[in-house]
């Protein structure tokens, strides 16, 4: 791949005649090792140029200026600067505009006008969706069996018989389950996947989901939040933190949530209300919990929301779900694919659409 001031990384070229189309990539140096990997730069280098640009305190450097002229694409991510029509002006042959990272919701671009420029604005963000997913379906098992309870007990010395009362044995099996969804995006779609060989009967929240989806995955699309909980032996939040989600679960929620039921939070912390999950796992009724979230980050050492450490039912990672060493290179192996078919004429998979949008900016109609 060239840099704009070495060989082959002239600006301009890659325009006209033919020539590979310019794809500039920037963003910080501290990140390129883990995000760029040679396999998907020499498939990139097929079909365009690649041009790198180290990006960082979110600034146009004059060499990203450079960089720029001529380029048909420009793919960011942490460190480079904000993508607006003020950016554009410097940039006048983009046609696509691409973000690897920073969740689907990033201000990193701004979205609308790229679209009305007529830019085609894609975001890969849901490579860190396959991980997430896997322990999404790890957290529910584990919630399920109250593990949580059994580990502490177990590295506390005690010897471990499991009472015929204990709700891992009670409830503890996934198979033929109902289990509740909140988000069924990304994440929510690849972890129905995982979900097939046990039988589960599904149900899902999400206003910005299209009613066709539920038809070809086979799930019950519900109208509002609170019939999954009381509903589900199991449920499992996977939605965006966005306005409208912020808060979105809380005691009323919580509440309806029917003794020896499990919840499993692996999307965002305030997204629920803290308080009042800890409130509903002190009832003693069954009713357990796996968080790879909370609200505040990290848990706090003291005052009421640090009960939640100490909690037998409640299992605990520590935001670790999308964090793999194979997530952070497939963010831009999807943006290849993304390049690919865009410069082939085909519709790009992960183009910001007008659900996409209305889900971020947490439009109450849903569009």
């Amino acid at each position: 791949m060239s840099d704009p001031a070495g060989p082959g990384g002239a600006a301009g070229s890659g325009a006209a005649g033919g020539a590979k189309p310019k794809v500039v990539i920037t963003f910080n140096e501290r990140i390129r090792p883990t995000y760029l990997a040679a396999e998907d730069l020499a498939r990139l280098a097929a079909f365009a140029e690649p041009v790198w640009v180290a990006s960082e305190d979110e600034q146009v450097t004059p060499a990203l200026a450079e960089a720029l002229d001529g380029a048909a694409a420009l793919v960011v991510c942490h460190g480079a600067p904000r993508i607006d029509a003020a950016f554009l002006e410097r940039a006048p042959a983009l046609r696509l505009v691409g973000e690897l990272e920073g969740d689907r919701f990033e201000r990193r671009l701004d979205v609308e006008g790229l679209q009305a420029s007529g830019l085609t604005v894609v975001d890969t963000t849901n490579g860190s969706s396959y991980p997430v997913s896997e322990w999404a379906l790890a957290m529910m098992l584990i919630a399920l069996r109250n593990a949580g309870s059994h580990f502490r007990r177990l590295i506390a010395g005690e010897v471990l018989r499991q009472g015929r009362d204990d709700p891992g044995y009670l409830y503890g099996e996934l198979t033929g389950r109902r289990v509740g969804m909140i988000g069924c995006g990304h994440i929510g779609r690849r972890l129905l996947s995982y979900l097939r060989p046990f039988e589960v009967d599904v149900r899902v929240y999400d206003p910005y989901l299209a009613p066709e989806v539920a038809d070809i995955l086979d799930f019950r699309l519900l109208p509002a939040l609170e019939p999954v909980f009381a509903e589900s032996d199991v449920v499992v939040c996977l939605a965006p933190l966005t306005p409208r989600t912020r808060g979105m679960i809380g005691a009323r929620e919580l509440d309806r949530l029917r003794p020896g039921a499990a919840f499993v939070n692996v999307s965002r912390g305030p997204i629920v209300d803290s308080a009042a999950l800890i409130a509903r796992l002190k009832r003693d009724d069954g009713v357990r919990a796996a968080l790879d979230v909370f609200d505040p980050e990290p848990i706090p050492g003291d005052g009421p929301l640090s009960e939640i450490r100490a909690l037998p039912n409640v299992f605990l990672s520590p935001h670790i779900a999308g964090v793999t060493a194979a997530s952070r290179p497939r963010f831009f192996h999807l943006m290849v694919d993304e390049l690919q078919r865009f410069f082939d004429g085909e519709r790009p998979r992960y183009a910001f659409t007008e659900r996409t949008l209305a889900n971020r900016r947490g439009s109450a109609d849903g569009r």
